[in-house]
């Protein structure tokens, strides 16, 4: 079993009792003063556990009147962050990072294509027709974004909320955005013709046709790194905060 520090388990126990009072993000947990008494700790304690559940996107500490400890949701960049963290510190290179993503979202893709619903697709045509709009050369950031909408209906529509969540953390990290990568007029076109070759086979409900688009596509990717940033593909994965900002 592994060993956990006084302040790791008085989190833990903190974290159970989140969970079994079903508290809503934003609401009001409990005070400092309260906790001191509950579990009978330091406060030196104490706050190192509210700093671990903090970390872990779980509480935030605010001062003042109307302040204390308030619940919050664990987002998917404190994941991202955590898991590039983990994966700079193996020594990860990005190359392993997009070959990840190469095998999770063919799946995804198939799945979305038996799973999703037709609002699912029109908001993926919606995005479709957005990226259409965009000036790559110009709109770089939003362009990447727009990419990240698309890909992030599809796992949603697989009805996987497990791979979806694996995916939003992965994507992050797998853009090449944080490493520099730039797409040209040309990458936009071939992006957008691949996006509605893999909407259309969703449609169809063709799940090996969703799958198979979709792999030539995070194909494509790997293939521009190669290609453009070879430099890349062995460096460590970038430890990032949020999508597009980099930290190391």
């Amino acid at each position: 079993m592994m060993h956990r520090s006084k302040a790791e388990h008085v989190a833990h126990r903190i974290l159970d009792r989140i969970l079994a009072a079903h508290l809503a993000p934003g609401s009001s947990f409990a005070t400092e003063t309260e906790l001191l008494a509950q579990f009978n700790v330091s406060r030196p304690t104490l706050r190192e556990s509210l700093k671990i559940l903090e970390a872990q996107g779980v509480i935030e500490r605010r001062p003042g009147p109307g302040g204390g400890i308030i619940v919050r949701q664990p987002s998917i960049d404190t994941l991202a962050y955590g898991f590039s963290v983990f994966l700079r510190m193996h020594e990860v290179p990005f190359i392993t990072v997009l070959k990840a993503r190469e095998l999770i979202e063919p799946a995804l893709a198939a799945e979305a294509a038996l799973n999703g619903k037709k609002q699912d697709f029109d908001e993926l045509e919606a995005s479709i027709a957005r990226m259409k709009r965009l000036d790559a050369q110009v709109e770089q950031e939003a362009f990447h974004e727009e990419n990240r909408v698309f890909h992030s209906i599809i796992a949603r529509a697989s009805g996987n909320h497990v791979l979806e969540v694996f995916w939003s953390a992965i994507g992050i990290l797998a853009s090449g955005q944080q490493h520099g990568v730039r797409f040209s007029v040309g990458n936009q076109a071939h992006i957008v013709s691949a996006h509605q070759r893999v909407l259309d086979a969703c449609r169809r409900r063709d799940a090996p046709s969703a799958a198979m688009e979709m792999e030539k596509h995070v194909m494509g990717l790997e293939n521009l790194v190669r290609s453009r940033y070879q430099h890349l593909l062995q460096n460590f994965t970038s430890i990032v905060e949020s999508p597009g900002r980099n930290l190391a």
